[in-house]
């Protein structure tokens, strides 16, 4: 395994992520942590929430060169790489000639994409080709390699998400449409899905082929590093629907592009914690990232009732360092979990706070 310059001690982190994502840690605690960065302070100053136009990839680049060299004095559990936010959810929609808006976040330093769908109706559907010829793939190739050369000794380039099932569904009549169709025209549901799968094969096939594994395994912005070729997958439409929905039309999909490769990962929102325990048996399922949303509890505050109901599934989780610390200290925190610590003061007390979470075992 080469190393990486912006994190020493990758080799450590990494046997220490391997142990969780085989389910062999079950009695431990990992943490990643936030601190103060100058390259976000300067991203903010440069762009205001809302949209945008499509970024110079070398600048992006040069963005997250500058973001992930703050953190290599952190001796966390976190893998630096950069996100293809970018690439996030326009790509899929631009390759079949969709029209693909870019929105700034500063809070992250992310660019992301969407388009409005694609088609007017599904009697449209036949017109849909995918092109390796085609400028968005261009794009997608030249980025990929802009980012995999500045990243080269120093950090990674994560996985992004895919774009499959019913939310290439969402990309091409909407939301409201989808979920009509389920029921009206179950026939192009069924189309639509197979047509997502070619094409999200596709679409991770070059990222993989691109992008080079480090020991083995894949750089992740959900999980950190994962051992083998790892998709990162959304089953977003489903939090809105009962898991019955999810059975019918969503756990073959998500199997199906899961053992394409070497398994998944995916995310719930605070609408979706009904899917975990359908999620936690999904065949080829790695980890669960659980999000925090408006108008539901943090993740955080019903952790045990979410650890036990995912059975020994690794979970990750967001909160604030004060609380943290508070509950590592006084031995509250479920095992199997990494914790995304956020608003750290520094790295010399991340640093500090490490020691303890390496040695802290549950019970």
């Amino acid at each position: 395994m080469n190393g990486l310059a912006y994190k020493p001690f990758a080799a450590e982190v990494v046997q220490r992520l391997r142990s969780l994502y085989a389910r062999q840690a079950t009695d431990r605690v990992f943490a990643t942590f936030e601190i103060p960065s100058a390259a976000l302070a300067e991203f903010a100053a440069r762009y205001a929430h809302g949209f945008c136009g499509y970024p110079d990839p070398a600048d992006r680049a040069r963005f997250w060169d500058r973001f992930l060299a703050e953190r290599a004095p952190l001796e966390d559990d976190s893998m630096p790489s950069a996100y293809l936010s970018e690439m996030d959810q326009g790509l899929y929609g631009g390759l079949l000639g969709g029209e693909v808006q870019f929105m700034a976040h500063p809070e992250n330093g992310w660019i992301s994409s969407m388009v409005a769908p694609l088609l007017a109706d599904w009697s449209e559907f036949d017109r849909l080709r995918f092109d390796r010829a085609h400028p968005w793939f261009a794009r997608y190739l030249n980025q990929l390699g802009i980012f995999a050369s500045v990243a080269e000794g120093k950090f990674g380039v994560s996985h992004f998400i895919l774009i499959d099932g019913l939310n290439f569904a969402f990309e091409l009549v909407g939301a409201t449409n989808t979920y009509m169709s389920l029921v009206e025209h179950p026939d192009m549901i069924r189309r639509t899905i197979e047509f997502a799968y070619q094409l999200n094969v596709e679409i991770q096939e070059t990222f993989f082929a691109h992008v080079p594994p480090f020991d083995g395994g894949t750089f992740s912005n959900m999980v950190q590093w994962i051992p083998g070729r790892i998709v990162s997958e959304s089953v977003d439409p489903f939090h809105m629907t009962s898991v019955a929905y999810f059975e019918e039309w969503g756990r073959e999909p998500v199997e199906r592009i899961f053992a394409r490769f070497d398994g998944g990962v995916l995310h719930l929102h605070g609408n979706g914690r009904h899917l975990l325990e359908a999620v936690s048996t999904v065949r080829g399922l790695k980890a669960v990232f659980l999000g925090d949303d408006k108008g539901f509890p943090p993740a955080f505050e019903v952790l045990a009732s979410l650890r036990s109901r995912a059975g020994d599934l690794p979970l990750v989780v967001q909160i604030g360092f004060d609380r943290f610390v508070s509950a590592l200290r006084q031995g509250r925190l479920p095992g199997g979990v990494l914790y995304r610590v956020q608003s750290a003061p520094d790295a010399a007390t991340v640093n500090r706070v490490m020691e303890e979470v390496r040695a802290y075992r549950v019970g």
